[in-house]
């Protein structure tokens, strides 16, 4: 497998609790490295922009005022197969359905206030990490 990176974001129901720590101590003890990281407060028109791929489903509007709703973390990780690792470490966006020690298992509280995102494909992740980072910011 080749080394990749994704953007991960920490949610608004998870740095509310403040869970950013214990999260991250999942992606690094799955041997994913962070290569960039911010703590920013998304607007619902930013957070519309980040999601419009969900533009036409009936959750978008909620989605939207939800990541506006509090501070986010940002977040480039790093490492083999970034990608699938991280959507294992996160585990099935309902929680009910997430494998016990993953993120969501844990830490989700719904299916709507799951806790993480994660890119999905090579290209989504190219992308969503260049509508929050500059390439200067990400070292890994």
């Amino acid at each position: 497998m080749a080394t990749e990176r994704t953007l991960s974001i920490i949610k608004p129901d998870a740095t509310a609790r403040n869970l950013t720590g214990k999260i991250n101590a999942k992606f690094e003890e799955a041997g994913l490295r962070i290569a960039a990281q911010k703590r920013i407060h998304l607007t619902k028109a930013q957070a519309g922009e980040f999601y419009k791929v969900h533009a036409e489903r009936p959750f978008y509007d909620e989605l939207c005022t939800f990541m506006a709703s509090g501070p986010v973390v940002v977040q480039v990780l790093e490492g083999e197969g970034a990608i699938a690792k991280n959507r294992d470490v996160m585990g099935a966006t309902n929680p009910a359905d997430a494998a016990p020690g993953t993120i969501r298992a844990e830490f989700a509280e719904s299916v709507g206030e799951n806790s993480v995102h994660g890119s999905d494909a090579p290209e989504t992740a190219a992308e969503e990490i260049a509508y929050f980072f500059a390439g200067i910011e990400v070292v890994g």
